[in-house]
Order: C-alpha cells, then sequence, then structure tokens
C-alpha cells in the first residue's frame, strides 16, 4: 500500500507562484512514475504533468507548459509541482498520484495510488 500526502496549496494572485508537495510512504517510492492531475468544480480531474521513476523524463499538459515544473527527489519520497504565472483558470484541487504499472503517464486509469487533493485557488 503506498500513502500519498499533498500539501502547499492556498490563495494566490494572478501571475503568482506556489508549490506543491507530495510525500508518499510504503512501498518503494523510487519505483515508481508519479503524476499530478487536478480537477475544478464541475469539471472531470484532469492530466497536469508527470514524472518517470527516476526522473529522467517529464511529461505535461499543454495548458501548463512553461509555467508548470514537476520534478522529485526519491532520497525524501516527495514529488513537487511547482507552478508560476498563475492563471484562474488553474484553480482546481490538486491531486498527486502514483503508477507502478505501464500505460500512458496523461491517463488517470494508470495510475495505481490516490492523495486526498490540496485546493489551489487563483485570484484575478
Amino acid at each position: 500500500q503506498v500513502q500519498l500526502v499533498e500539501s502547499g496549496g492556498g490563495l494566490v494572485q494572478a501571475g503568482g507562484s506556489l508549490r506543491l508537495s507530495c510525500a508518499a510512504s510504503g512501498r518503494t517510492f523510487s519505483s515508481y512514475g508519479m503524476g499530478w492531475f487536478r480537477q475544478a468544480p464541475g469539471k472531470e480531474r484532469e492530466f497536469v504533468a508527470a514524472i518517470t521513476w527516476r526522473g529522467t523524463n517529464s511529461y505535461y499538459a499543454d495548458s501548463v507548459k512553461g509555467r508548470f515544473t514537476i520534478s522529485r527527489d526519491n532520497a525524501k519520497n516527495t514529488v513537487y509541482l511547482q507552478m508560476n504565472s498563475l492563471k484562474p483558470e488553474d484553480t482546481a484541487v490538486y491531486y498527486c498520484a502514483a503508477r507502478i504499472s505501464g500505460g500512458s503517464y496523461f491517463d488517470l486509469v494508470n495510475y495505481n495510488y490516490w492523495g486526498q487533493g490540496t485546493q489551489v485557488t487563483v485570484s484575478s
């Protein structure tokens, strides 16, 4: 079993920055790929970013490319999402997820474990 706990959400003005963290416990963190998803009110959960188990490859949704950066520290069992130039449309609950199997990093069905989420609100 893997437990994921997100932190770092909050209220920020448009143009500002936040860094989300996701601390993992349980099975060996360094063996799984990690992703961030988000869900805005009334919308489906959508892919934001993902990173491979060694951190050698990362993937981003077009809507956040160039503004968000995913990274991981396997020694600390933590994955991060640095969010810059935030926009009101980035407002959502952000979820961390872990995957131990294959398939597209962009598809939430390929993730095995999920955190509880952290709220990010961007005011205009």
